[in-house]
């Protein structure tokens, strides 16, 4: 372990993560919101700090290894957590203590949506906006972007990539240099994102709503300008658009490179990853919608706002157009585990990702099939391709720690006095970057004791580095010459 070129590598980070509290100063100025100096001061901050991080080890050229780009992208999101919650901190309207500021600034860059303001349609612009900003950087990842723009520095990238990316199938770039794989997914990302609020826009939102909100979309993320979210603008049209770029950000973004690349839409036919996507959807939207209909009668809006919901909790945005905690039956707590899929690996979704419950549920029927044939030699398969037994073992691994934290958690949510829904919803709301749950915090964490809010930013962080990330800090393995 190489402490120095970790150093060099997070202050550098941080200096590169300083510059995005500067859009919201030109938002604050144009609004005439007052609120520009508390990002000015965060700026100062955390540029300050990055640089003094930097400069005792600056001449340290080394390239980062492995282990180094785990420990760095795992230092750089809770140290980012903690920068980013500065403006919140300096900010006199909304007056945040220090739990509070980074709560909210963690979920906005784990694109969880969970929050502790009320209020929000009385905010400063530049409030408002920075939390959106926050989502749409942490959607994509920060490493990510700082991959494309670190080789200028003289800072290799394949090391940060790996590690910002452990999922079930990794390794495979998109490019033969990862610098320009970063580039042309955020390309892709920005694309969506400006795609996302023209159409918002000339649905009827106001143009910094449209802005706002396709960068919370295209992030997955769920933040909202507005107490109703989408429910807010009432109009059909948004939530059929935001339905729309939902599900395109809850695909794998490797398929919207090959699409680019060869304008073709055979990649996206014979994924099975996307299949099985599809398929989980469809069955939500005819049960769900359904059951309102039987319940409620059926209206149009009815069916478009049960779908939306459908959409917006399984690929774990967290949009609401109404409560859903509050519909018939088993409703909710049916909404709420479908987040714990969640969206397609390497998309902006969160969950335990598609390719992995499917695999799961390929290999829980091969060992049905073992029964009958024990000796018979079955490879899982992912369309035609049959998955190496290691990746297998590591599904089995990422499932089994899943559970463990998950119970863990939520006992200690349990322990300060939450009662059981709102326990296990807001650990599933915040590990599966949800954000709203059932219980208390349907509408928000701002009721929550301080204690349980930093077990939901532990989950928080989890959820998006897909566990192992942090996990694999914590073994002496790791630390190990």
């Amino acid at each position: 372990m190489r402490i120095a070129v970790t150093q060099r590598i997070l202050g550098l980070l941080l200096m590169l993560f300083s510059t995005t509290m500067l859009p919201p100063v030109a938002v604050s100025l144009l609004y005439a919101d007052g609120a520009a100096l508390d990002f000015v001061y965060g700026f100062a901050v955390t540029l300050a700090t990055g640089f003094f991080v930097w400069l005792p080890v600056r001449n340290d050229q080394r390239e980062p290894r492995l282990r180094d780009g785990f420990l760095i992208v795992a230092s750089f999101w809770v140290v980012l957590g903690t920068f980013g919650a500065a403006p919140l901190l300096f900010s006199a309207q909304p007056s945040m203590d220090f739990t509070d500021a980074v709560f909210e600034a963690v979920s906005g860059l784990t694109t969880t949506g969970a929050t502790v303001l009320t209020g929000l349609d009385d905010l400063p612009k530049s409030i408002l906006y920075y939390r959106q900003q926050l989502q749409w950087l942490g959607g994509m990842g920060i490493i990510v972007l700082a991959v494309a723009v670190l080789p200028m520095l003289g800072v290799g990238g394949m090391q940060l990539y790996r590690a910002e990316a452990p999922g079930p199938v990794k390794d495979n770039k998109l490019t033969p240099r990862i610098t320009e794989t970063a580039k042309a997914l955020w390309y892709i990302y920005l694309s969506l994102t400006i795609a996302c609020a023209l159409a918002y826009g000339l649905a009827g939102m106001s143009w910094f709503d449209a802005i706002c909100h396709s960068f919370s979309t295209i992030a997955i993320g769920g933040f909202s300008t507005h107490d109703l979210s989408i429910g807010y603008f009432d109009s059909n049209a948004i939530e059929l658009i935001a339905v729309i770029f939902m599900f395109i950000a809850g695909l794998n973004f490797s398929l919207h490179f090959l699409f680019w690349r060869n304008f073709s839409f055979r990649h996206y036919a014979a994924d099975p990853e996307l299949r099985a996507y599809c398929s989980v959807l469809l069955a939500l939207v005819i049960v769900v919608p359904g059951t309102l209909v039987l319940t409620q009668g059926f209206l149009p809006e009815t069916v478009i706002e049960g779908i939306f919901q459908v959409v917006s909790v399984a690929t774990t945005t967290g949009f609401t157009t109404t409560e859903f905690s509050a519909w018939p039956g088993a409703l909710p707590v049916l909404l709420l585990f479908s987040s714990f899929i969640g969206g397609c690996a390497g998309s902006t979704g969160g969950g335990m990702k598609v390719v992995r419950v499917l695999l799961l549920y390929k290999q829980g029927l091969r060992e049905v099939r073992r029964l009958v044939h024990p000796s018979a030699e079955m490879p899982v398969k992912l369309g035609q391709m049959a998955v190496p037994q290691r990746v297998a073992d590591a599904v089995w691994g990422f499932f089994a720690v899943y559970i463990v934290l998950f119970t863990i958690m939520m006992s200690i949510l349990l322990a300060t006095g939450l009662d059981q829904v709102t326990a296990f919803s807001a650990i599933a709301a915040s590990l599966n970057n949800l954000g709203p749950g059932l219980g208390e915090v349907a509408t928000g964490f701002a009721s929550v004791n301080d204690v349980a809010k930093w077990v939901c930013i532990g989950a928080m962080l989890l959820g998006r580095l897909e566990i192992f990330t942090l996990l694999v800090l914590v073994s002496p393995t790791f630390w190990r010459p």
